[in-house]
């Protein structure tokens, strides 16, 4: 039985308790159709256990699932045994550090809406350090460096090997906010002005002067999935993160992002932007 389940683990639970509701069976039924106790059922459901390869399959043909694709995807999260970069971190940071970092690890793409600060992979070092040098209640020395070790490290998923797709809408507040110094300040516009001239990297500029702009605190997370019905989108809350997966609010931060995307400044204007944000340092 598991102690603490990550997000990755309760996201497959619940898309398992969806497909048994959406077949319109209760956990006993279920528990008949694959010959183990409702309590197995149960604990499958809520992450406390895992699933073998061959009773996930056999659970998604009793619930009439037809959607292969899906059901491989499922079987991956069940099955997949890496121990990521993150885990060396895991007894030291909150459970939802790390989440964030398996999350990433796994997307197919990001899409970011910053309103007030540079998203954590996009951070400088001393950035990433001003902004947990503010945290309430204050950590200490080594917390914060771990911390801001960590934020380095989720870096890999634009700066590895195998870099992910990246999109950045960020309100203009977000890059004039000195969450430190003038000179942490103008090396952060720097640093999003060389990522953004990378391929995979989008960064595009929602300016003050915009009119008619009231999404100005929408900022969130949108990472895909390995398939759409596996998508995340990710939204800071007062306790840490909180995760969204149900397929209606998928449906309605997709719009929002691309309500979003249409009144944002090109990505050239928002390089020319940049550059003259910084000059003003």
């Amino acid at each position: 039985m598991r102690r603490e389940p990550t997000a990755r683990q309760l996201r497959l639970a619940t898309e398992l308790r969806r497909l048994r509701e959406a077949a319109d069976l209760n956990a006993r039924e279920a528990a008949a159709l694959l010959g183990v106790s409702p309590a197995q059922i149960t604990h499958i459901e809520s992450a406390l256990a895992g699933v073998s390869e061959k009773r996930l399959r056999r659970l998604a043909s009793h619930y009439a699932c037809t959607d292969n694709e899906f059901i491989d995807a499922l079987v991956a999260m069940a099955t997949e045994r890496t121990r990521g970069w993150w885990e060396e971190y895991r007894g030291s940071l909150p459970t939802s550090f790390l989440d964030l970092s398996e999350l990433d690890h796994h997307a197919r793409f990001r899409r970011d809406v910053a309103i007030l600060f540079v998203p954590g992979p996009l951070q400088t070092e001393d950035y990433a350090r001003a902004i947990f040098s503010n945290r309430v209640p204050e950590l200490t020395n080594d917390e914060r460096e771990l911390r801001v070790s960590h934020r380095l490290a989720r870096r890999v998923i634009i700066e590895g090997p195998s870099p992910i797709p990246y999109e950045l809408l960020i309100h203009e507040a977000a890059l004039r906010i000195k969450v430190s110094d003038r000179a942490t300040s103008r090396a952060q516009l720097s640093r999003l002005l060389d990522l953004s001239e990378a391929d995979h990297i989008t960064v595009r500029v929602i300016p003050f002067d915009l009119e008619g702009f009231a999404r100005a605190g929408s900022t969130m997370t949108y990472v895909g999935g390995p398939v759409p019905k596996l998508d995340t989108v990710v939204r800071d809350v007062p306790h840490g993160s909180a995760f969204t997966d149900s397929e209606a609010m998928l449906g309605v931060f997709r719009t929002r992002f691309h309500k979003i995307e249409e009144v944002a400044l090109s990505s050239n204007r928002s390089r020319d932007f940049i550059h003259r944000l910084a000059k003003e340092l």
